[in-house]
């Protein structure tokens, strides 16, 4: 019996292997990924881009967390409001959560997608873990 395929299996290339970039806890619980450069990328990814993705996460999550503010205005119109205000309005943290999910699509289109890597928004993997993935096929997105 012939095996069938779907036309998106066709395209999407083999996954050769996966890195994972943990959290940094030196500091407190502060949202922080380690910068150190994983062994696996140096034939794919220069070290000086891979520090910049990740110090440019850094900033973003420290730039969520830090309160102030409007930090605390948001929260005392939530409380005065029984949090029905969360139906008409974004916090900031939700702000820059799309922030940085706009940044790691933009770090992959340029950066990443070109040399057979695709960043993963660490939101997808619950703050854990920068989940960076290897394909095999190094031609991906050069196909221009």
């Amino acid at each position: 019996m012939a095996e069938t395929h779907s036309l998106q299996d066709l395209q999407q290339p083999a996954v050769s292997s996966k890195v994972f970039i943990h959290r940094d806890y030196s500091t407190g619980t502060i949202c922080r990924f380690q910068t150190k450069f994983p062994s696996e990328l140096e034939s794919r990814l220069d070290r000086q881009q891979f520090e910049e993705t990740m110090q440019g996460l850094n900033n973003l999550y420290a730039e969520a967390e830090k309160l102030g503010g409007m930090s605390y205005l948001e929260s005392c119109l939530a409380c005065l409001t029984a949090y029905t205000i969360y139906f008409c309005m974004e916090t900031h943290y939700e702000k820059v959560l799309k922030k940085i999910a706009t940044y790691v699509t933009d770090q992959n289109e340029k950066i990443y997608a070109p040399r057979g890597l695709l960043l993963t928004d660490p939101i997808e993997r619950g703050l854990r873990v920068v989940e960076i993935t290897i394909f095999e096929d190094t031609s991906i997105g050069s196909g221009r």
